[in-house]
């Protein structure tokens, strides 16, 4: 027989992993509505163009890490490696652009065939949002704000730092395209295979290299900041006074870049050390000219991306579940009744628990194991008396409770099943 395992960079959620999962999806998405953002879920695969045209065709992304096959149908088909992309046609096939500006929030599997590396598998998970049709700075500060508030309610925002930048408008960066390749052609011969390929396709990736001579490079380039032209830097003194009014601390990289032509002004990224290398937990910038790239109407956009794996390792221990109330029918008249009972506790709200079989050891021992916090016990004395034997399964006490009006009797906050007087 096979000796099935999980595929290489996959892993199953599930116990505390997927509580841990669901806690930052739920406290992501609680946030990201009290902003007044609408979920939005597109497809898991789109046509490869979306992701060609919007990641870049020579951009490591596409070159590497994409998962793309042609289907039975003979179309040539991508799993998502990001989400943007997919909203962004998502908008442009859905005919969106009389409702701008949008706001949506989005969460699920993400896919991109690399290394796998702590909080980064092959199959991950993101959060997500983005704001469609805004041009001015308040849409920056606000999606950063999100961001923020997100952190916070995961307890996490203490072990972050928030890191901006600006990529200047279209003028701006051509001219600093222009400076930055001049100065890298004069030391072409000292950079790495990669950032000699990609001086000739996109000069701003080299700013993100991990080979040591390019970042010995890298720390004398030109910086943005030289060459943005006036109204360029007054989109960011906008971005950082308004962090300001808001109380967001951040620090000012200017070595932080996007590389496609489409990035326009605010780049950022929460950073952390508490997960090693991998130091990113959110990321995001301002997309001005995506949505034209894949053919739509001119629309500004800015957004970021979270790793829900990355922030549940990160975050403190998550709330306990609702403890269960365990049913413990004895017998085959009482296991009848018991079902009844337990689809009316569960119908008011309590979580229940019922063993399906074995006597009343085995099931009490069942109880134990789920953590319930108490058992309700009814075999053929308590069915004659219509009540239940309710058992406090931390204080070991117990006693008689009337069947009836059971469900309003057992307190539900919590999880706990003490019975009210």
């Amino acid at each position: 027989m096979t000796n099935l395992q999980p595929v290489r960079g996959t892993h199953d959620l599930v116990g505390d992993s997927s509580r841990r999962h669901l806690h930052v999806v739920e406290t992501a998405r609680g946030v990201a509505r009290r902003y007044a953002y609408e979920d939005i879920d597109p497809p898991i695969f789109e046509f490869t163009p979306v992701f060609e045209r919007t990641l870049g065709e020579g951009s490591d992304v596409v070159r590497k890490e994409m998962y793309t096959f042609t289907d039975r149908g003979g179309e040539e088909v991508t799993l998502r490696p990001e989400f943007t992309a997919g909203i962004c046609r998502a908008f442009i096939s859905g005919g969106m652009r009389q409702n701008l500006p949008l706001k949506f929030f989005a969460a699920g599997p993400i896919f991109r065939y690399e290394r796998p590396q702590k909080g980064r598998q092959r199959q991950f998970h993101q959060i997500d949002v983005e704001i469609l049709g805004v041009a001015g700075a308040q849409a920056d500060i606000e999606v950063i704000a999100v961001g923020a508030d997100v952190l916070a309610r995961l307890g996490v925002a203490d072990k972050c730092r928030l890191e901006i930048n600006t990529l200047g408008d279209p003028e701006s960066r051509a001219v600093y395209r222009e400076a930055l390749v001049a100065y890298f052609e004069a030391h072409e011969a000292k950079l790495s295979d990669d950032s000699r390929d990609r001086l000739r396709r996109n000069p701003l990736r080299i700013l993100d290299s991990k080979d040591e001579g390019d970042r010995k490079l890298v720390a004398d380039a030109p910086l943005m900041q030289e060459y943005l032209n006036p109204p360029s830097r007054a989109f960011f003194d906008e971005v950082c006074r308004g962090l300001d009014a808001l109380g967001i601390a951040y620090e000012v990289n200017p070595r932080l870049v996007r590389g496609l032509d489409y990035y326009t002004h605010t780049a950022f990224e929460f950073i952390t050390e508490a997960l090693g290398a991998q130091g990113a937990v959110i990321a995001g910038g301002r997309y001005d000219g995506l949505i034209e790239t894949l053919g739509g109407p001119a629309t500004p956009g800015i957004g970021w991306a979270g790793g829900i794996e990355r922030l549940a390792m990160l975050a403190a221990a998550t709330p306990a579940p609702q403890r269960p109330i365990a049913l413990v029918p004895i017998g085959p008249e009482a296991e009848a009744r018991a079902l009844v009972l337990a689809h009316e506790l569960r119908r008011a709200g309590h979580v229940v628990d019922m063993a399906y079989a074995g006597n009343l050891g085995r099931r009490m021992r069942r109880a134990n194991k789920v953590n319930a916090v108490v058992a309700l016990i009814l075999g053929e004395d308590e069915m004659a008396k219509e009540v239940v034997t309710l058992r406090d399964l931390d204080a070991g006490t117990q006693s008689q409770v009337p069947i009836a009006g059971l469900a309003g009797r057992l307190a539900v906050a919590g999880g706990a099943g003490s019975c009210r007087a």
